[in-house]
């Protein structure tokens, strides 16, 4: 598999699907539900999903799909995938209810628990980031396309820039982002949190509250191609994708290693 060839294919699927976003996204009104876990659900969910699902069945029929609008398959069955997709069709509904932009489309290929493949594109922006593992980060903003490469910071520098989620900054964050010396903390939805350290805008995004596999897999690929790393906080080691539970556990994530 030619993965600089599969990613073109990804970033016409992630364009595809924010179109139909977009579609939802300026009509006047659109309808709202609530899933089991009391999270929102948009008819822009549904028609991203089923956009994606079917791209990539088409495309790549032998690589099972794992998404946050599709019935999981049970572990013993995931555990024996030696690929996978990684997919959040609409991540940060919140954002796009809220009509504030920050809400993107997010895949990730997955192998043997590394994000190896990571798109994610930010439809209101026309905004584009990609990543292939062990060929750089890439991102296209106004037509412009640049080379990712984040730079050194020490946690010691004032005036950090911390990133947080707007929907869900903790008290637990909020102390850890206070031990810094006068912190300056950037709010942002979606998994365009990551992206501010994979562009050199902030330095650290702590996640000190509950995330999904799917929420950062794509952007966690783009984050560490460009020279960053996610470090989970149960026991440091990079953050793993495809476990048990698809649940993340804590983490932060770092422009760059800061060890």
């Amino acid at each position: 598999m030619n993965l600089n060839e599969v990613v073109k294919e990804i970033i016409n699927i992630s364009k595809e699907a924010g179109a139909a976003i977009l579609r939802v996204y300026n009509q006047q009104e659109f309808q709202i539900e609530n899933k089991a876990d009391s999270s929102p659900l948009t008819e822009a969910d549904r028609l991203a999903n089923n956009i994606i699902c079917s791209s990539l069945f088409s495309k790549f029929p032998n690589i099972p799909i794992i998404s946050e609008e599709n019935k999981m398959e049970s572990y013993q069955i995931r555990k024996e995938y030696p690929l996978c997709w990684m997919v959040d069709p609409l991540d940060g509904t919140k954002e796009f209810i809220n009509r504030n932009g920050d809400f993107t489309v997010n895949i990730a290929l997955i192998k043997e628990g590394e994000p190896i493949l990571g798109v994610v594109y930010q439809p209101t922006n026309d905004d584009l980031y990609y990543a292939v593992k062990g060929m750089g980060a890439v991102s296209i903003q106004n037509g412009i396309t640049n080379s990712l490469k984040t730079t050194p910071f020490s946690d010691r520098d004032k005036g950090l820039k911390v990133v947080a989620s707007r929907s869900h900054l903790n008290d637990e964050t909020k102390e850890f982002i206070m031990k810094f010396d006068q912190p300056i903390l950037v709010t942002r939805g979606s998994s365009l949190k990551f992206l501010l350290l994979a562009s050199n805008e902030a330095a650290i995004y702590p996640r000190l509250a509950p995330t999904s596999e799917w929420d950062t897999a794509a952007a966690q690929c783009i984050l560490t191609e460009a020279g960053g790393i996610v470090i989970n906080t149960e026991d440091g080691m990079p953050m793993r994708y495809n476990k048990e539970s698809l649940l993340n556990p804590s983490f932060i994530a770092y422009r760059y290693p800061p060890f």
